[in-house]
């Protein structure tokens, strides 16, 4: 019996190693669908189609964007994380606002890290924090030091609760000890059109969103969120240079597959996607949106989810957040 045992299990060894390298090559034999957890027009779903364009053309296949937004966007995930695992259905994550819901949802549908496996990173959005013009502040000591005086005055933007623009304002209350008061809208245009009016004196959003009002005046910056200078505000220090330690916030994107892919595919798609974004059309596009591109191997996608959640549940924790 044990000879048997060992015989079949080295034959099913021997066959899973032929038919690994064959799925791969067979692989797509029709359209692949690329879910956008969020509305069209969002830096998730532009750089998803950014991605789907780019691969469809090396692969023979049409990558078809899903817009499938809902719970900020833990609707569109759950759906990719039901799915088959087969390669053709695919989550374009926003991973830093995942890894959040993790935290404050309740019940987002699926678990981040069991219920994917991690394609490849694609690339991360930075934020900067802004002030209305009649904030006599220039640098973040200015900035803590007129807050603590009159806390009042004093309340922070977000385009939503448990954003990353939202969960990046509870840190700074948590690092520097001010309590700014938290303003949710229902996205950054609303949250904007009052910062810009005065209604709302300080705001964390990406460097996208803000860039045009900084430049035209209505928006003062004040420090950005890498942990160097941003490459699309290179004149502005970062917060971490303005004396806090370890403040680094971006918004990261990935794309994601159903747990269980088989990892010739996970790899195979992992190269393609790899190759669309280093692309010059893709580069150019995500520089255009303020995206900095970051592929990387399964393993680089895997630890930035980890560093992810680790890092934001410490705040959920640290700030009081209750899941919702």
């Amino acid at each position: 019996m044990l000879k048997r045992s060992f015989l079949g299990g080295t034959l099913a060894a021997l066959a899973l190693a032929g038919i690994a390298p064959a799925l791969s090559q067979a692989y797509p034999t029709r359209p692949i669908t690329l879910i956008v957890p969020y509305a069209p027009g969002g830096a998730t779903d532009i750089i998803g189609r950014v991605i789907a364009e780019e691969v469809s053309h090396m692969i023979g296949q049409r990558v078809v964007v899903e817009n499938r937004a809902g719970a900020a966007g833990s609707v569109g995930a759950a759906a990719v994380a039901r799915a088959q695992p087969d390669g053709y259905t695919l989550l374009m994550g926003a991973l830093t606002s995942h890894s959040i819901n993790m935290g404050l949802q309740a019940k987002p549908g699926f678990d981040l890290k069991k219920d994917f496996a991690p394609v490849t990173l694609a690339g991360t959005v930075g934020l900067a924090l802004v002030v209305h013009p009649s904030v006599q502040a220039k640098t973040i000591p200015e900035l803590v030091a007129l807050a603590k005086a009159k806390p009042d005055d004093f309340n922070y933007a977000s385009s939503g609760n448990g954003s990353p623009q939202h969960l990046a304002g509870e840190m700074f209350n948590a690092r520097a000890g001010t309590k700014l008061g938290h303003v949710a809208y229902r996205g950054s245009g609303p949250a904007m059109t009052d910062m810009i009016g005065g209604q709302v004196k300080v705001m964390f959003d990406t460097i996208p969103s803000v860039l045009q009002h900084v430049n035209a005046g209505s928006l003062k910056a004040i420090a950005t969120t890498g942990r160097e200078p941003s490459p699309f505000m290179p004149d502005y220090p970062t917060a971490i240079s303005q004396g806090l330690a370890d403040f680094e916030i971006g918004s990261w994107f990935g794309v994601l597959a159903p747990a269980g892919t088989p990892q010739p595919v996970v790899d195979k798609l992992n190269a393609e996607i790899g190759k669309a974004l280093r692309s010059p059309r893709a580069l150019e596009a995500m520089k255009l949106q303020g995206v900095t591109p970051k592929p990387g191997t399964p393993a680089e996608a895997a630890a930035l989810i980890d560093s992810e959640m680790t890092k934001w549940n410490a705040v959920i924790k640290a700030t009081g957040l209750k899941p919702e």
